[in-house]
């Protein structure tokens, strides 16, 4: 199993921003799909963005505008940049990285977002 390591969260208060990172410990091969997901206090996780092999992305309403997610091949590194932060945005955050074969998930980054 590879280990994917993220970095980036913590405390922030309303209106800040953030960039979370994700790189996996040892090279995958065949990535499709790259993407964030969160999981807010006592609700279900749920996809926050995701990045294809050709740049195509897709975003949750509740960040269109607000979050951008992209992706640096050569590193095999996703990022997520959250700017304008919301209360409601204070999740565990996990990087999630999809090969034809399996998906990979990351153990999570909180952030907690203050009002």
């Amino acid at each position: 199993q590879v280990q994917l390591m993220e970095s980036g969260g913590g405390l922030v208060q309303a209106g800040g921003s953030l960039r979370l990172s994700c790189t996996p410990a040892r090279n995958i091969g065949g990535i499709n799909v790259m993407a964030w997901y969160r999981q807010p206090p006592g609700k279900e996780r749920e996809l926050v963005a995701q990045i294809n092999n050709a740049g195509d992305t897709n975003y949750a309403d509740s960040v269109k505008g607000r979050g951008t997610i992209s992706r640096d091949n050569i590193k095999n590194t996703v990022y997520l940049q959250m700017n304008n932060l919301r209360p409601e945005d204070t999740a565990v955050y996990y990087c999630s990285v999809r090969t034809i074969f399996q998906t990979y998930w990351g153990q999570g980054t909180q952030v907690t977002v203050s009002s």
